[in-house]
C-alpha cells in the first residue's frame, strides 16, 4: 500500500538434500543420514579462519560440524557450531585450536568430520556420513615464496605468485606483496627509483582446490607502483603476512622481477544494446579507477571517447555524436558505464523514449594524477534498448519464519516459484522483469522485500514506503522495504515491504500472528490448519515434496479432501504463493505510480471484482488466493499507462480488462 493511513492495506528450495528410497537411512532413534559432506577447507587453520564445509545444505537450524579423531597424540571429539552461508555452504568461525575444543593451538588433527543439524519443523537429527579429514592447526602461518610472474603487462594486470601458507583475508588477516626497484619510462634514459610499495594478495580461486589453497595468489600491478605510462619496471618482490587476531607479522625473502608495461587497450562493448539504468561492460586492459582494496588517494579514471553517428529507430539517417563517457572501475581488464540521463549521452537522447543505434569509434583515456595514456581506437556499435524496469524480489530471513508458522517452511522454494509466477502474470505485456537475485547488470533497479511480521506494528499486508507518488515512474530505483526516514517525517509508516504474518488475518483464528480481519474466511483455515503447528497441524516435511506433490496450474481442486495430504500440500503452496504474489504485484504497482495515474489517488474507487489496485478491504481472500475468483489484474487505464511508460511488443493477455471507474 501507499502513503496515508487511509490507504494502508486492510487490517490496520525445498530441502534439496532429501533422498528418495534407499538414498537416506533412518534409525529408530530419530536420526536420518540424508546430508552430504563433500569438502572441508582450508587444510590449514589459524585464529580468524572460516572453516568451510561444502555439501547439500539448504535450511539447517542449527548446524554443527563434529570432529572426531586425534591431535598431538590425544583424542578429539569436538562439536563446532556452524552457520549456513548460502546454498550448500556451512562456515565455522575458527577461534583457535584450544578454544574450539582441541588439545592445543598447534598440531595436526587427523580423523573424521561429520555434519549434524536440525531442520525446521522436523524433529529428527539430520547427519552426513563421516568424512576423513586432515587439518593443520596453527597459531600463525609464515608465508613461503617460490616464484612470481613477469613479462609484458598492462597497468592493473594480475601478477601471479606461487608459494605456501598465504593468508586468505577476512578474519585471518592478509598477505601483501612489497615491490621495490626502479621504473624507466619508454623513451627515457633514467630509471626512477621505486621505494617499497605494498599491494594486497588475492587468493587465486579459479585454479585453487583443497591441495593448492594458500599456494596460489595474485596482486595487481597497480598504478601506485610505477604510474600508468609505458615502460620497464626492474626490481624485486617479497611477501608479508599480517595476522588479525595475534597481530603477528612475518616476511619472506626477495625474488627479482621485470615487468614491461604497455599502453591501455580496449576490445569490446557488451551487451550489444542497453537501456536506461543498465551497465555496459567494456573489456580491454590497462584500465584504472578507484580501487577500494588499495590505499591510494591519487585520482584515477578511465574515460571513453565516442565519435560517430546515432540513428534513432526508424529514422532514415543519423545524427553526428561526439561525447565522452565516465566509467566505473571493476578491474584492470573491465570497466563499465551505466546509461543515465545526466551525462552527455543522456542529454543527447531521451533514453526513456528513444531507441536506436550508435556506430562509430571508441578510444580509452586513462588518467592517474597528472599522467594520461590514450589507447587506440576500435569500431563499436551500441544499441539503445527500450526502457525496462527491473525489480529485485528480496526474501528476508523472517519470511522463512512465517512459512514455519504456517507449517510450510520445507516448501519454501515451491512457494517462491508460485510467488514469482503470480507477479510475472500481472505484468505480461509490460517491459518489467522480476529477478530473484540482486541484479548485477543494472545499476537502477527497484526492490521489494518479502518478510515476516509488519515492523510498523500495524498488521499491514504490504506497504510501499517509497517517497511520494511516482507519476511516470521517474524513479527506476524505488525500494519497497527497509525504513524510509522521509516517509516517517511525513507522519506515515516508515517500514515497507510485503508482510507474510499479516496474512493470518484472513484466518478465523489467527493466533498471535495477526488480528482477525473483517473479511476473514473459513476457507483460509481449511487450507492451512492441517499444517499449522499452533493448530496441532503436521508441518510439511521435505521428503513429502520429493514424491508426487503436484504443481498446480489452477486452484480448481482446492481445498483438497482430508484423505489426500499431497493435494492438500499442493493447495497450500498455491494459495500462499498466490496471496503473497498478488500483494507484491500490488505494491510494485504503487511504486510505478498507480493507481489513478493521472490523479492523486492510490487505489481504484469502489469495489469491483479482480482489480489488482483496489484497496485492501475490497480484495477478498478468495480473489487473492485464486480460489474461484481472481486473478487480480490492472484495470484498463492502468494497463494503458503501464504500456506507455514501459512499452512492450508482447500483446495484452487479458481480452477484456475491468474499467477503472
Amino acid at each position: 500500500m501507499k502513503r496515508a493511513l487511509g490507504r494502508l492495506a486492510f487490517g490496520a528450495l525445498a530441502l534439496i538434500w532429501v533422498a528418495c528410497g534407499s538414498d537416506a537411512s533412518e534409525s529408530p532413534g530419530g536420526k536420518v543420514t540424508d546430508l552430504t559432506l563433500n569438502e572441508v577447507t582450508p587444510g590449514a587453520l589459524v585464529p580468524g579462519s572460516a572453516l568451510v564445509v561444502v555439501g547439500n545444505y539448504v535450511d539447517l537450524k542449527p548446524a554443527f560440524v563434529r570432529l572426531v579423531g586425534s591431535m598431538n597424540g590425544q583424542p578429539v571429539d569436538a562439536l563446532l557450531p556452524a552457520e549456513l552461508k548460502g546454498l550448500g555452504r556451512l562456515e565455522v568461525k575458527w577461534t583457535g585450536g584450544a578454544s574450539m575444543g582441541l588439545p592445543g593451538n598447534d598440531g595436526e588433527f587427523s580423523g573424521t568430520a561429520q555434519v549434524t543439524a536440525s531442520v525446521p519443523a522436523d524433529p529428527r537429527e539430520h547427519l552426513s556420513p563421516p568424512r576423513d579429514v586432515v587439518l593443520r592447526v596453527a597459531s600463525k602461518l609464515e608465508p613461503k615464496f617460490y616464484g612470481v610472474e613477469e613479462g609484458i603487462k598492462q597497468v592493473n594486470d594480475a601478477i601471479h605468485v606461487e608459494g605456501d601458507d598465504f593468508l586468505l583475508g577476512g578474519g585471518e588477516g592478509r598477505t601483501v606483496a612489497i615491490l621495490e626497484g626502479c621504473y624507466q619510462k619508454t623513451g627515457d634514459t633514467a630509471c626512477t627509483p621505486v621505494p617499497d610499495v605494498e599491494v594486497p594478495l588475492t587468493p587465486d580461486e579459479i585454479k585453487t582446490d583443497v591441495t593448492t589453497q594458500r599456494k596460489l595468489a595474485t596482486f595487481p600491478f597497480a598504478p601506485k607502483i610505477a604510474g600508468i605510462q609505458p615502460g620497464l619496471f626492474q626490481g624485486s618482490v617479497r611477501l608479508r603476512s599480517d595476522h588479525v587476531v595475534s597481530g603477528a607479522s612475518s616476511e619472506t625473502g626477495q625474488i627479482p622481477v621485470q615487468i614491461q608495461l604497455v599502453a591501455t587497450t580496449m576490445t569490446a562493448f557488451s551487451p550489444a544494446a542497453a537501456s536506461l539504468g543498465q551497465y555496459v561492460e567494456i573489456s580491454g586492459g590497462g584500465f584504472v579507477g578507484k580501487n577500494a582494496d588499495l590505499n591510494d588517494p591519487t585520482p584515477a579514471t578511465t574515460r571513453i571517447q565516442l565519435a560517430g553517428t546515432f540513428t534513432p529507430t526508424g529514422a532514415p539517417s543519423g545524427n553526428p555524436v561526439n561525447l565522452e563517457l565516465i566509467t566505473e572501475f571493476v578491474n584492470g581488464k573491465l570497466i563499465r558505464y551505466v546509461l543515465n540521463e545526466e551525462d552527455a549521452l543522456g542529454q543527447a537522447a531521451d533514453l526513456r523514449k528513444v531507441t536506436g543505434q550508435f556506430k562509430g569509434t571508441a578510444k580509452p583515456v586513462a588518467t592517474y594524477g597528472a599522467q594520461s595514456v590514450i589507447g587506440g581506437e576500435i569500431q563499436v556499435t551500441l544499441g539503445i534498448a527500450p526502457l525496462k524496469q527491473v525489480v529485485w524480489v528480496n526474501w528476508l530471513p523472517t519470511y522463512k519464519d512465517s512459512l514455519e508458522n504456517l507449517g510450510l517452511r520445507a516448501a519454501d522454494q515451491r512457494v517462491r516459484d508460485r510467488i514469482i509466477e503470480v507477479m510475472q502474470a500481472a505484468y505480461v505485456g509490460v517491459n518489467l522483469e522480476f529477478r530473484t537475485e540482486e541484479p548485477r547488470d543494472f545499476k537502477l533497479f527497484a526492490q521489494v522485500d518479502l518478510e515476516g511480521p509488519d515492523p510498523n506494528g500495524l498488521g499491514l499486508l504490504g506497504y510501499d514506503n517509497s517517497a511520494g507518488k511516482d507519476k511516470g515512474n521517474i524513479r527506476l530505483e524505488d525500494k519497497i522495504g527497509g525504513v524510509n526516514a522521509v516517509t516517517q517525517e511525513g507522519g506515515y509508516p516508515g517500514f515497507g515491504g510485503v508482510f507474510i504474518d499479516s496474512l493470518f488475518g484472513f484466518s478465523t483464528h489467527p493466533g498471535k500472528f495477526a488480528k482477525k480481519l473483517d473479511v476473514a474466511d473459513p476457507l483460509f483455515d481449511q487450507i492451512f490448519d492441517p499444517f499449522r503447528p499452533d493448530r496441532s497441524g503436521k508441518p510439511v516435511l521435505a521428503e513429502e515434496l520429493a514424491v508426487n506433490v503436484p504443481i498446480l496450474q489452477s486452484g480448481a481442486s482446492c481445498p483438497a479432501p482430508s484423505s489426500d495430504r499431497k493435494m492438500r500440500i499442493a493447495c497450500a503452496i498455491w494459495v500462499l504463493g498466490s496471496m503473497v504474489g498478488t500483494t507484491a504485484a500490488h505494491e510494485v504497482g504503487h511504486s510505478l505510480g498507480l493507481a489513478d495515474p493521472e490523479g492523486e489517488e492510490f487505489h481504484n474507487p469502489g469495489d469491483e471484482p479482480n482489480r489488482l489496485m483496489d484497496s485492501g478491504g475490497a480484495r477478498s481472500f478468495r480473489e487473492r488466493a485464486e480460489l474461484g475468483e481472481g486473478p487480480g489484474v490492472f484495470c484498463d487505464l492502468e494497463f494503458k499507462y503501464l504500456r506507455e511508460i514501459l512499452p512492450s511488443s508482447v500483446p495484452d493477455p487479458v481480452p477484456v480488462r475491468p474499467t477503472c471507474d
